[in-house]
């Protein structure tokens, strides 16, 4: 049989084994055509009527790959990616000796990686990522001479890093991410001069980098985040590795100071130290013109004292700045007014948890494509700055846990696209603003544990788009519950405890039908429970506490059949408790303490039995 006959029956083959082809591309392989003219197939001009190249890649193909793909002997190129081809890489694509290009990511392949691939000797580039494979890395990869490239990202791979792939001289790129690989990186990788590409994130390696790896002076990918490695950084990282652009050490062990000779690396624009055991002063980032993403959190960076915050002035230098995330670190003084200067393309700034003191900087309004402004939990003073009104693009703002005072401006509710807003845990006072109704788009606001006071305005608490928490705990508000609390129809918790809001119920509130906690709880409301919170059907949490209601515990109550905590304690209810169901079978979900007329319950609730009452119905 010739050759060419040879290649149309493989591809026949591999045809057969397509399951699924929603854009019919196999539709031209028939008799009708030339094989060399279906669709995805290239022939080679020199071997007369021989398959080069097979493409069919994002084609949205499911099925198996046929082991007659190893006839294809001329093949050069075998692109499959992003289908849904599954089950294993068949073996006989070790038979491909002149493949060049194999690139079979973004499917649902299973089993190992086929060691015999290592017989394809002409291999460059490699890349099997995003598929369900297991086993180990082939140390026979490393006898591939030309291999430039390996991808082997998103899998289930599993064992240790072969210390063979220190013998590919020509390779550029390595990609491991998102595996099971353990142990640690072999020295034999700092071989690798031509290397620029290395990925080994999302894995359970540990011990040291060698020092080889941070001699490999072509380097500008370095990503080794999410794994259990330690050590200090060498003091000389940023003039060994002179053309990092990207280096990524995040949620690992490292300790010691981050080197000043970073500031050598002046291609970085990706510096991810998160969230490991660093600790110092800052370098010197003046030289760092092209920084896009800056994330130092959750170390021990910074002194507690003035002066911490200088490397804020230099990074106004990175006009491309996007993220500045230094949360969770020991940094202290005051936030300078150079932060005007940053970079215009800043949207996320999260300097949340540290030692920070004084007050907000107005200049922070220069920063108008802020999306996400995270300060909490530090001891800054003062007013809230109307000037955060510039900040138009903003979605989240979180100041609480702070020393603020003042009232909140009613210009926070010129942020028409906010989601969130914390502004709980300060010495705010005076009323809400009703402008926060302008908020629309709200999900959740927590004003708590301030000195607010006041009425609730209808404004606020009949904003629709509120579904994850409204908390007003916690301060003094006076008043009624208002009757728009029932337009909160997808929120899933409300809080207005530890208040002096008065009156009855609304009953509006049955109209809360996705609500799961309800606080009202230490306030002077009066009156029975209204029977139309029998809509509370996805009610978890009820504290009705320390008010003054009275009147008989509805029993449809014991339909709330996700109620795992009840507290009717310390109000003026009366007669028997229901024993029907839901909360009131279990005495530890239930709280009835300090209501001196109740009878009846379960035994556990040590109630005195209800006498008989002729003509009563309890309901």
């Amino acid at each position: 049989m010739g050759g060419n006959e040879t290649d149309r029956l493989a591809l026949l083959a591999i045809k057969a084994q397509i399951k699924q082809d929603p854009h019919n591309v196999t539709s031209s392989w028939n008799e009708s055509i030339h094989f060399c003219f279906w669709h995805g197939v290239t022939c080679s001009r020199r071997h007369q009527q021989r398959v080069t190249r097979l493409d069919l890649q994002s084609q949205k193909l499911a099925g198996s790959l046929s082991p007659h793909i190893g006839n294809l002997s001329f093949l050069r190129e075998l692109d499959l990616q992003n289908n849904s081809f599954s089950n294993e890489i068949p073996p006989q694509i070790g038979h491909l000796h002149r493949l060049q290009v194999l690139s079979l990511n973004r499917n649902s392949f299973s089993g190992p990686i086929p060691y015999n691939i290592s017989d394809c000797s002409n291999l460059i580039f490699m890349n099997f990522g995003f598929n369900g494979l297991v086993g180990k890395i082939p140390s026979e990869f490393g006898s591939l001479p030309k291999l430039r490239s390996i991808v082997l990202e998103a899998n289930n791979l599993t064992g240790e890093i072969p210390p063979s792939l220190g013998n590919l001289s020509s390779l550029e790129e390595l990609a491991a991410t998102q595996n099971n690989l353990v142990g640690s990186l072999p020295t034999s990788l700092g071989q690798l001069k031509k290397l620029t590409v290395l990925l080994f994130d999302i894995n359970y390696l540990s011990g040291t980098i060698p020092p080889s790896i941070y001699n490999l002076s072509a380097l500008n990918s370095f990503s080794v985040g999410m794994n259990k490695i330690q050590g200090r950084l060498p003091s000389d990282l940023g003039k060994t590795l002179p053309n990092l652009q990207i280096f990524d050490i995040a949620f690992n062990q490292f300790f010691g100071s981050l080197p000043l000779s970073l500031s050598n690396a002046t291609s970085l624009w990706s510096l991810e130290v998160q969230s490991n055991n660093l600790t110092g002063q800052m370098p010197d980032f003046r030289k760092l013109h092209n920084l896009e993403e800056f994330v130092i959190q959750q170390n021990q960076l910074g002194s507690g004292t003035d002066g911490d915050l200088t490397f804020l002035t230099d990074l106004t230098n990175a006009t491309e700045l996007k993220k500045l995330i230094i949360n969770d670190n020991h940094f202290g003084g005051t936030l300078p007014a150079s932060i005007s200067n940053l970079s215009s393309k800043l949207d996320l700034f999260w300097f949340f948890r540290n030692q920070l003191h004084g007050s907000i900087p107005t200049e922070l309004g220069n920063l108008i494509n802020l999306e996400s402004l995270f300060m909490e939990e530090n001891s800054l003073t003062g007013n809230i700055p109307t000037e955060i009104q510039k900040l138009s693009s903003l979605v989240e703002l979180d100041i609480s846990m702070n020393a603020l005072s003042g009232s909140i401006p009613s210009s926070l509710g010129n942020l028409t696209v906010l989601y969130n807003l914390f502004l709980n845990g300060n010495n705010l006072e005076g009323v809400i603003p009703s402008s926060l109704g302008n908020c629309q788009w709200l999900i959740l606001l927590d004003l708590s544990n301030n000195k607010l006071s006041g009425a609730i305005p209808q404004q606020v608490i009949g904003l629709p788009s509120l579904s994850k928490l409204l908390n007003l705990s916690r301060n003094h508000f006076t008043g009624s519950l208002p009757m728009e609390v029932g337009k909160l129809k997808s929120l899933g918790e409300l809080d207005v405890s530890n208040n002096m809001l008065s009156g009855e119920l609304p009953s509006s509130l049955g109209s809360c039908e996705s609500l799961e906690v309800l606080q009202l709880q230490d306030n002077f409301f009066k009156g029975s429970i209204p029977s139309s919170m029998i809509g509370l059907k996805a009610i978890e949490e009820l504290d009705l506490s320390h008010n003054n209601l009275s009147g008989e515990i509805p029993k449809f109550l014991e339909g709330f059949v996700l109620l795992k905590k009840l507290d009717l304690s310390f109000n003026e209810f009366w007669g028997a408790v229901p024993t029907g169901g839901g909360a009131f079978k279990n005495a530890s979900a239930i709280s009835i303490t300090g209501n001196t007329k109740l009878c009846g319950g379960i035994a556990d609730l040590q109630l005195p039995k209800c006498k008989p009452q002729k003509g009563r119905i309890i309901s």
